[in-house]
């Protein structure tokens, strides 16, 4: 049976919300303005369109600034993960992440994780590490991009089961597609992610609680 367990990068696999600390390197103004849109998308009052590109546009992170924060991520990793990910991979799950974060903060949590495939929104540099831009047409630079990517999963992979684990309204969104949802409540619990989350979790390692059940909660 082919099992795959999508996971959230921010504030799930690691502590920290990625394009904030980018911001806060940006400077305490840039950092304020960063925050509240980040925290208006995670908890559902705006579309992650209508704020991806304007905290970029404040931002502007250059190379050096995602390899900065890509071992932030490493530092703040959740400190079940890397127990979690490799039971999962020895239960014949393949372990994936999806995130609206940006792919080379992402790539070294991935790597020491021995996770594979990435989901996460490319961006550009010129030469010399500084930012050019994004890709405006990837998925989860808006909403209904974490379940459009997922749809794509099953249609090429057909995997019997689908799982997806995080913390913000865009994990939650993918409920229609996945088998199951689980909210993610470690670092951040969004009030409709914990009212409409079947499954929730503090830590991980709870994780294997559930997909150990997996055949039992199978809707």
């Amino acid at each position: 049976m082919k099992k795959i367990i999508a996971f959230d990068c921010d504030s799930t696999l690691s502590a920290i919300e990625g394009v904030d600390e980018l911001a806060r390197l940006a400077g305490d103004d840039v950092f304020r303005q960063v925050e509240d849109l980040t925290n208006q998308a995670m908890n559902g009052e705006v579309p992650i369109e209508e704020v991806f590109g304007r905290r970029l546009d404040l931002i502007k992170p250059t190379r050096q600034q995602c390899d900065a924060i890509g071992q932030m991520y490493l530092d703040e990793i959740e400190p079940t993960a890397r127990e979690t990910i490799a039971a999962l991979q020895a239960d014949g799950w393949e372990c994936l992440i999806i995130s609206g974060g940006f792919f080379p903060c992402i790539e070294p949590l991935a790597k020491d994780l021995g996770i594979e495939r990435i989901e996460a929104v490319p961006l550009h540099f010129d030469d010399k590490g500084n930012y050019l831009g994004f890709d405006k047409g990837y998925p989860t630079t808006r909403d209904g991009g974490k379940p459009e990517i997922i749809s794509s999963i099953r249609e090429n992979q057909s995997p019997e089961i689908i799982v997806m684990v995080g913390d913000g309204v865009s994990d939650l969104e993918t409920t229609p597609v996945v088998e199951h949802f689980i909210g993610f409540l470690r670092y951040a619990e969004r009030p409709k992610v914990t009212a409409n989350c079947i499954h929730c979790a503090k830590s991980l390692i709870e994780i294997l609680k559930i997909t150990g059940g997996i055949v039992i909660f199978q809707k």
